[in-house]
């Protein structure tokens, strides 16, 4: 394909929600003064919206916005989130934390890990965690930006509220909000003998009007309305290695303050999550359909949340996997339309943050090139694909005998990349990832200790510490980590002195007009 005659001018983005407001507010704010960008969306239509946890690399894309932090807390009623509580994902009882950040301190030859094996093996080691700030930090339900030595974190949010919040800016930088549903998606002739025909050349709105496009992006959720059914994009299933294929939202009252990680609660059916925002509880169930039905969920669900409904229980559809291809043509599926993992370890969002930022550093001004697609394809393949592996590591090292599901993830067939990675850990405690991959060395470590996959044997370079330096050398790590904790504030009033001065009926809802 080479379409360096046809240069992109007009951006359509079908579909709004979290999706398409953040690739909208990005694109505008690179790009806006040349390009024509228009979002259609209904608002009949609902957003899935229940992935309220975001990770850290969402600083990232907030940097490219110029977003004030306080004032987007404020507008999105967000909390801090310094990592997820994992509970009885080993097995019914046993809890562990993957935090944000890194733990103790690493060599150039071996990480922190290999130290306190030795460590243990000597009976000088605490828990893994004592040497995590933020994990103490989070069970001591404390925060606060902290110079030279600050906390790793993410944020718990408000997904409707962001989506708010993003269009104000977007608009404010030309984008064009159009309201309806697409009717019919309009391909150019397939005989038309150009480098555009069978390209998407239009969408035609239920009332009838026409919106042209040069370029397409599909943020139309699960249906995937312009590349699956437009395009014709196959879709590859994960659900041998992911089983569970539904999903049941709802809101719920405070009845505590907010604290700062996501609880992640394993069931025999599947999982729970528990995202605490300023002003409500974000709650949901992650479950296979063969082991709980439908009809039952909503009522277990209910059954294992604080406080009052706000809302009522929401099911949710799906199939774990991705697209063949996530840019066709010239059409770019986002978000659910191009794939789905799911939430377990936050990951949506960033996803499309991921997109939003490729699509800038690939655009095709001058037309659509085929070294740039196969490109975004091979990075969007590559990161989703890394993700999915994290994910089934959870599930695959489990010790729990209670239901089908469990038993299943246990005794499957792993695929050969994350086989190959426990094998490695299990042998020599050694994580080794490119660079380019989004969980680091020690989110690796620690769900693998936690989900109880034992290293046999540490580096040898930890045996170059005696046993009077080793234990000097995490006793001042871990002195350090409390002595940094001790001096933060509570979370939840430090979210409020920092959201007050942008606490107002406008700011709750978008952001405060800049100078």
């Amino acid at each position: 394909m080479n379409t360096a005659m046809n240069p992109i001018r007009r951006v359509v983005i079908a579909g709004g929600g979290t999706a398409g407001w953040m690739m909208a507010a990005l694109m505008s704010k690179l790009l806006g003064k040349q390009l024509s960008i228009k979002l259609i969306e209904s608002e009949e239509i609902g957003t899935v919206g229940v992935g309220e946890a975001t990770i850290p690399a969402l600083h990232t894309f907030h940097n490219l916005l110029g977003i004030n932090e306080a004032e987007f807390m404020a507008a999105t009623n967000a909390t801090f989130k310094l990592g997820i509580n994992f509970e009885n994902w080993k097995n019914i009882g046993e809890d562990y934390f993957h935090s944000f950040g890194s733990t103790g301190n690493d060599h150039w030859s071996a990480g922190f890990q290999h130290f306190w094996l030795k460590g243990k093996a000597e009976g000088l080691s605490r828990t893994y965690t004592d040497y995590n700030p933020e994990t103490v930090a989070a069970f001591a339900n404390r925060f606060a930006h902290v110079q030279n030595h600050g906390l790793n974190y993410a944020y718990h949010l408000d997904a409707s509220r962001y989506a708010v919040y993003l269009r104000a800016m977007s608009e404010d930088n030309g984008v064009q909000r159009i309201e309806g549903k697409i009717g019919q998606v309009l391909k150019h002739d397939p005989e038309a003998g150009n480098d555009i025909a069978g390209n998407i050349a239009s969408l035609r709105m239920e009332d009838g009007s026409t919106i042209e496009g040069d370029l397409f992006i599909d943020c139309t959720g699960f249906r995937s309305l312009l590349l699956g059914e437009a395009l014709g994009v196959g879709y590859e299933d994960w659900s041998y290695w992911l089983p569970c294929d539904r999903a049941v939202a709802v809101q719920t009252t405070s009845v505590r303050p907010a604290w700062p990680y996501t609880r992640s609660i394993a069931h025999p059916f599947g999982w729970q999550w528990r995202i605490p925002l300023q002003h409500r509880v974000g709650n949901g169930m992650v479950y296979s359909s063969k082991e709980l039905s439908d009809a039952d969920a909503p009522d277990m669900l209910r059954q294992n949340v604080e406080g009052e409904l706000i809302t009522k229980p929401r099911l949710i559809k799906f199939l774990p996997g991705q697209r063949n291809k996530v840019w066709e043509r010239n059409c770019i599926a986002v978000g659910l339309a191009g794939g789905f993992v799911e939430p377990l370890e936050s990951t949506s969002i960033h996803l499309i943050q991921r997109s939003a930022i490729r699509l800038m550093q690939l655009f095709p001004a001058g037309g659509v090139q085929q070294a740039d697609v196969d490109e975004f394809n091979l990075q969007s393949k590559r990161e989703l694909e890394h993700i999915r592996d994290f994910i089934v590591l959870h599930y695959h090292a489990n010790e729990r005998t209670d239901s089908n599901l469990w038993k299943h993830v246990r005794e499957m067939n792993l695929l050969a990349s994350l086989r190959h990675r426990i094998e490695l850990f299990r042998n020599t405690a050694r994580v080794f990832r490119p660079s380019d991959e989004l969980f680091a060395e020690n989110s690796w470590v620690q769900v693998m200790m936690g989900q109880g996959v034992t290293p046999s044997r540490y580096h040898p370079v930890a045996d170059q510490m005696g046993q009077d330096e080793l234990k000097r050398f995490l006793g001042d790590i871990q002195v350090k980590v409390q002595r940094t904790v001790a001096g933060l504030p509570a979370h939840h009033t430090y979210v409020e002195q920092l959201c007050a001065p942008y606490r107002s009926t406008d700011a709750m809802v978008m952001p405060l007009k800049r100078a």
